[in-house]
């Protein structure tokens, strides 16, 4: 006789786990969310990866070659999310959130507000007033871009996610046009805030604010190994 599956309680349901990776290479990370996805079920709890990358340069599914014009020696992957090109890199917080948004009767566009407003909410914590623009995913001080999104959905599950820039080198961003916009200004919180930047502190404001957002009721840490 079969086994019958066991339904994801109602507590896990209601539960993220979060794993802190610290630094970790694009390439590896990007292979383990997609065995995630492809190997999860419907009884497979969500979660959510944060870390930063080394330099990189992503290029999204509909990435055009002419927005990269100049990316020398930082690689460039060419990856399976939506948007154009982007750069990840030291002092960034990446955060992945892999979610059966199908099980939380999540739409899409409902997941990318929810992403903007934990970012939002977050620079508020220190004093940064940011907005976000319906014709273009990501969010905004001003004219310049703090933060980007991009995000691929398969079999009703999410994967890929948001990069915040907070306290690092953003000249590589001269190098491409950021999210195919020519001429595109990008920030980060140090440059933004009269408050003292520290990155664990913002990551773990922006833990809080996503799991709010997505109404989760609680945060589980779970052990940083992930096979990579």
């Amino acid at each position: 006789m079969s086994e019958i599956p066991r339904p994801v309680a109602a507590y896990e349901m209601n539960t993220l786990g979060v794993r802190d990776l610290g630094p970790r290479e694009y390439l590896p990370v990007w292979q383990a969310m997609q065995q995630f996805t492809d190997q999860r079920d419907e009884n497979t709890p969500d979660e959510l990866w944060l870390l930063e990358h080394p330099a990189v340069f992503t290029q999204g599914q509909a990435g055009k070659a002419e927005h990269l014009l100049a990316p020398g020696d930082i690689p460039v992957v060419q990856v399976d999310r939506g948007g154009q090109v982007t750069y990840h890199g030291p002092g960034q917080i990446v955060a992945y959130p892999l979610l059966d948004i199908k099980r939380r009767s999540l739409g899409v566009r409902a997941l990318v507000q929810a992403l903007e407003r934990a970012i939002i909410n977050t620079l508020a914590t220190y004093e940064i007033e940011a907005v976000c623009r319906q014709e273009s995913p990501g969010v905004y001080v001003g004219d310049s871009k703090i933060a980007s999104l991009g995000l691929r959905i398969r079999q009703g599950c999410s994967f890929h996610g948001l990069a915040l820039n907070v306290a690092m080198d953003i000249e590589p961003f001269s190098r491409i046009n950021p999210c195919g916009y020519q001429g595109l200004v990008v920030t980060q919180m140090q440059d933004m805030s009269a408050v003292e930047i520290n990155l664990p502190q913002v990551k773990a404001v922006l833990v809080t604010q996503l799991a709010e957002q997505l109404q989760y009721t609680s945060l589980q840490k779970l052990v940083a190994g992930i096979g990579i």
